[in-house]
């Protein structure tokens, strides 16, 4: 899984956002269960990856709800 890159999630909707970051969310539990587990991982990095893309697009979706404040207040 390659991480997205913020000028890749810029155009997505809404939905879109939200559909990636319960799939995001999901892959990272279960690392996190492979890990605890003590099952050994393919890719050790994966897993702050996966917190930085969820970062990412929680950022993004703050940015648009507050910009869609700022056009209903005009």
């Amino acid at each position: 899984m390659i991480t997205m890159k913020f000028k890749e999630l810029k155009p997505m909707s809404a939905g879109d956002l939200d559909n990636k970051l319960s799939d995001l969310r999901k892959e990272l539990m279960k690392q996190n269960t492979q890990r605890v587990t003590g099952t050994q991982l393919k890719n050790s990095k994966l897993i702050k990856n996966l917190r930085k893309d969820i970062a990412r697009i929680l950022s993004l979706k703050s940015v648009k709800t507050r910009e869609q404040k700022k056009e209903q207040l005009k």
